[in-house]
């Protein structure tokens, strides 16, 4: 049975202060080992994480990382570069990028395939607006998202982590309810194991307001393998929590 996967996705938020603090709170208060623990932090700090992390079992995971491998791209990180600061994973696709960047299912792909190139673990999310959810277009918004990166990955499929993050809940306090959630986690299930041969050991993360309060019931789903967290994994005690109801 594989572990939980547990990622802390600080967003544009965090301080060389604030992360030693918070770094040093969450290590000094980790669990044993029964579950898989990530941060995923500007890129910025990559480097202050690396050395804060070393050693230890928390991995280093980037926000975002670009399509191209170098060039006269101004701003963008390849995966190769990520790779240099110790980064095991890379958020791609999460519906800030879609929104404010604009961008697509296959710009999406395309990043995972880059990261995937680099020997960087994707973390590619997937989610509904709350007017998709209203007109009964879940299944079909995130099968779509999934199929273009599974097009474009083909029989590397099994090295990604998908992440579930209904739009409607990311920051808004609201959370899809446990069964909301596993039912749309089961709908990707059933699609990567179409896929891939090798399905089961893909981690399918939930992400929208998970917290400390609600994160026992969404990880007693059968499948829901861990969470992408947002804001409470900028909070030692919450975070912790969380890894916790993981094990």
């Amino acid at each position: 049975m594989k572990k939980k996967l547990i990622a802390g996705n600080w967003k544009m938020n965090g301080s060389l202060a604030a992360n030693d603090a918070l770094v040093k709170a969450l290590l000094a208060g980790l669990p044993a080992g029964a579950s898989d623990v990530a941060l995923c932090v500007p890129s910025v700090y990559l480097a202050q994480l690396q050395d804060l992390v070393r050693g230890s079992r928390i991995e280093l995971g980037a926000q975002d990382v670009s399509a191209h491998e170098s060039g006269a791209y101004t701003g963008e990180l390849s995966g190769a570069m990520l790779k240099e600061f110790g980064v095991r994973y890379a958020i791609v696709g999460h519906s800030e990028r879609r929104l404010y960047h604009g961008e697509s299912d296959q710009l999406v792909a395309a990043k995972a395939k880059s990261a995937l190139a680099s020997g960087v673990t994707p973390i590619v999310c997937v989610g509904e607006t709350l007017a998709e959810r209203e007109a009964g277009k879940t299944e079909e918004v995130v099968k779509r998202q999934l199929a273009a990166v599974i097009h474009a990955n083909g029989h590397c499929i099994s090295e990604i982590v998908v992440a579930y993050e209904p739009v409607w809940a990311i920051g808004t306090g609201k959370t899809a309810s446990p069964e909301q959630a596993q039912q749309v986690h089961g709908v990707l299930r059933t699609q990567l194991k179409a896929a891939s041969a090798q399905a089961d050991r893909i981690h399918i993360l939930y992400g929208g307001s998970m917290n400390a309060a609600n994160a026992a019931q969404l990880l007693a789903q059968p499948d829901i393998d861990g969470g992408l967290v947002g804001g409470a994994s900028l909070k030692a005690q919450d975070f912790l929590s969380i890894i916790a109801a993981a094990a």
